[in-house]
């Protein structure tokens, strides 16, 4: 299967068979993709961030480790990750809320919305915007509980590879935040390609 684009600023679900696997490539190395997945039985069960963590009990997940849904079962696993796999687990989608809080005024594109787009050019819905996995996100913490919004740690080419552990949509949105450095000090958002296997 050809590489599949994930535009700018937007989103793109596509549908995993269980058992294949998929590279996101961070193709120009600073673009923050927020990531989910989606039983494709049931989109009431999805990839859960804390559930994920408390399986595993860290905070980013090692090659090898599953990420889990909600009911604590594998639905993607982390088979290489060629980037310095800094991707973070803590940080909800941005949204409207998000970019009125830190000034903008009028409409931003935002990940909350490109996941309600990109399931509904499927005929999807899902039951909420469920906390993300921020591949390539770098926000390092402090012990004192201290969090840094930073420039991403990857370079272009980086590949996050993961296997789909049961049929399931996934979806990606390329984070279009540009009032914090998490893409970049630029702030310009790149697209990002999907290598499905």
């Amino acid at each position: 299967m050809p590489a599949l684009i994930v535009p700018a600023r937007k989103g793109l679900a596509v549908k995993i068979a269980q058992g294949q696997s998929f590279g996101v490539v961070n193709t120009h190395g600073s673009q923050v993709v927020d990531t989910w997945a989606f039983n494709a039985a049931d989109m009431n069960e999805f990839m859960s961030m804390e559930h994920t963590r408390a399986g595993l009990r860290r905070l980013c997940a090692r090659t090898g480790d599953a990420y889990l849904t909600n009911q604590r079962r594998p639905i993607l696993t982390l088979t290489d990750d060629t980037s310095p796999g800094r991707h973070d687990t803590l940080i909800a989608a941005c949204d409207p809320h998000r970019y009125r809080q830190l000034g903008h005024q009028g409409h931003h594109d935002n990940c909350t919305e490109n996941l309600a787009a990109a399931l509904a050019a499927l005929g999807l819905k899902a039951p909420e915007t469920p906390a993300p996995l921020n591949l390539f996100m770098n926000i390092p913490w402090e012990l004192n509980g201290d969090l840094f919004w930073n420039e991403p740690m990857s370079m272009a080419g980086d590949t996050v590879t993961l296997r789909a552990e049961m049929d399931l949509v996934a979806v990606f949105s390329c984070c279009p935040m540009d009032l914090l450095p998490i893409n970049g000090k630029d702030g310009v958002i790149h697209d990002v390609e999907i290598r499905v296997a």
